[in-house]
């Protein structure tokens, strides 16, 4: 134990926000010991940043002791600093400069001497894949790419131990693949200890110990496999021959005894309160047929949402949108036809067609650089066609725009709010924007806040606000003038699983009210929402459906249960492969 390489003893830390005072930790303690991978996992606001923060030596815990590689980061911060490889959620890449640069910034930095950096800086590139980037500016790389350079940056020195701020947000299932192979290769290899925080929880399950986190507090620390094992008997997966998935997640997250209702494909993924016996169908749903129940194997996701969920149905009437039309489901809202856009000699989006019809959550997923952002933004009509058809609530969008944009919701994936204003300042505002006024905009102002829960917060800045709660007020916002179709650009990007659930109970609801959704994700899994979806790599479209075809078309011997994610890798490996790229 005295050669740990994290020791935390009694750690408390607070903040003042808005002459509040908040709790960021509350007498965490825990021990990492050499060449493991640990992962801190918790819901937005549970402290993750700041401890993070704290063991990099960049602040000072209010009580309590921190040790980090035998060293006293109170007594000595600058040298945990200059010995801690430490990546935070917004890694500071100069944009203007080549990727070549950023490196030779970083080794400056650093302090690795120009003798050693030709022999790092080539296995960094070998190792991240970006060894024919280098001259390439960091502002036109793809999210992945990016991700990969503030790795490579993070590793100039060779620290022992690095620390990863949510690596691997927003980044589409590929590159996450190689980031955690690049993470892996360091601890094998070099020995590196390594801690991240991740709002993937399927990448717990790839971390050797997890650190569970929330309001604070360590509620505990162990492996993945043994927080799974705490819900033993409380897991099961439903079906309905009678009902769509979304009708049947539904009406399971009322029923008796149910904790969480996840989509899982075609059917439900259970948590239960209790472990027992099978429930029975006359039980969970009363008078419906069709239903089967099957016992499920546990997994760490499971164990977090039994450990920190609380069993409070979402009202959602308060979601309907008096304006929205809810007759001619099935009628076609957008149209896209041969659609191009071209940055001078560069064909971002090469030519694609397709159609969404009302009611449906439409998926639009891809690699980072395949064109997704591109093409929400000329369905919006933020970016004008280069060429092709582009038809949006029966508008021309190369002659309509502005008509098209009043019936339409945007969210974008950035959260696009005003962070110096307070939370009923950027409803005020945007409701405005959206040509609400009087007594109208004071009743809407007052759904906002009802019904998102923001009320606690309504004289916040929105800069101060946990992610999640940023994400409520961006969808409020979006939602204010009750549009009859709703973008939303990566809106689950970085926010916890509680938070996702919430959203897509949400969105599940207004779809049901007749609402249009379009939506990007690099959640794979969040594909289940989807009616259909299409996947684009390098600006065309690789293949359109459901999301059950697609996983059954990369159904194999080896993996007989595929999926969203082993689907969507399989796709572009296979188009690699026909290009004769290397996966």
């Amino acid at each position: 134990m005295s050669g740990a390489t994290i020791r935390l003893s009694g750690v408390s830390k607070h903040f003042y926000s808005a002459g509040r005072k908040i709790e960021a930790l509350d007498d965490v303690g825990f021990t990492i010991q050499p060449g493991r991978v640990a992962g801190l996992i918790g819901p937005d606001g549970a402290g993750k940043t700041t401890l993070m923060r704290l063991i990099a030596g960049l602040l000072l815990p209010d009580e309590g002791q921190i040790r980090v590689l035998g060293i006293d980061a109170l007594a000595q911060p600058l040298e945990v600093q200059s010995r801690v490889g430490y990546m935070p959620q917004r890694f500071g890449l100069y944009e203007d400069l080549s990727v070549q640069e950023n490196l030779d910034l970083y080794a400056d930095l650093q302090g690795v001497s120009v003798a050693e950096r030709p022999a790092r800086f080539q296995e960094l590139m070998q190792m991240t894949g970006l060894g024919s980037f280098t001259h390439r500016l960091t502002g036109q790389l793809s999210g992945g790419m990016k991700q990969k350079l503030g790795l490579a940056c993070t590793l100039v020195s060779s620290p022992r131990l690095m620390l990863l701020d949510e690596p691997t947000v927003g980044v589409d299932p590929l590159s996450r693949r190689e980031l955690w192979q690049i993470v892996y290769r360091q601890v094998q290899e070099a020995g590196m200890t390594v801690l991240l925080s991740t709002a993937y929880l399927d990448e717990a399950e790839r971390c050797d110990e997890v650190i569970l986190m929330h309001q604070g507090r360590v509620l505990g620390q162990g492996e993945p496999a043994d927080f799974s094992h705490s819900v033993a008997g409380r897991i099961f997966q439903v079906s309905s021959t009678g009902l769509s998935h979304r009708h049947l997640q539904e009406q399971l997250s009322r029923a008796p005894g149910v904790l969480d209702a996840l989509i899982e494909g075609e059917a439900v993924r259970l948590v239960m309160e209790k472990s027992s016996a099978k429930p029975k169908p006359d039980t969970l749903l009363p008078g419906q047929e069709g239903i089967h129940i099957t016992a499920a194997k546990p997994r760490f996701e499971d164990a977090f949402i039994a450990r920190l969920k609380t069993n409070r149905p979402m009202d959602k009437t308060a979601l309907s949108l008096q304006r929205t039309a809810t007759t001619g489901a099935g009628e076609e809202v957008i149209r896209v036809e041969n659609l191009q856009r071209r940055f001078g000699d560069f064909i971002a989006v090469k030519g694609i067609s397709f159609s969404v019809r009302r009611g449906e959550i439409f998926g639009l997923l891809g690699a980072n650089g395949a064109g997704k952002s591109t093409t929400f933004r000329m369905l919006c009509g933020l970016l004008p066609a280069s060429s092709g058809e582009l038809a949006v609530a029966g508008h021309d969008l190369r002659q309509a725009a502005a008509s098209a944009r009043g019936r339409i919701g945007y969210m974008a994936q950035k959260f696009s709010l005003y962070t110096n204003l307070s939370v009923m300042q950027n409803l005020h505002f945007f409701s405005s924007a959206y040509g609400l006024r009087g007594r109208e905009q004071k009743a809407r102002l007052e759904w906002a806040l009802t019904t998102f829960e923001l009320e606690p917060f309504r004289n916040a800045n929105a800069g101060d606000l946990p992610l999640g709660y940023k994400q409520r007020l961006s969808f409020a916002a979006a939602l204010m003038h009750e549009p009859e179709i709703l973008f939303l650009d990566e809106p689950t990007s970085g926010v916890d699983p509680l938070a996702r659930r919430e959203f897509w109970t949400r969105t599940n609801a207004l779809a049901e009210a007749g609402v249009t959704v379009l939506v990007t994700t690099h959640f794979m899994e969040e594909a289940n929402y989807c009616d259909r979806l299409v996947i684009m790599a390098e600006g065309e479209v690789l293949t359109e459906g459901t999301p059950l075809a697609m996983k059954a078309n990369a159904h194999t011997m080896e993996n007989p249960d595929p999926t969203m994610e082993d689907a969507f890798i399989q796709l572009i490996e296979q188009r690699q492969r026909r290009q004769g790229e290397p996966t």
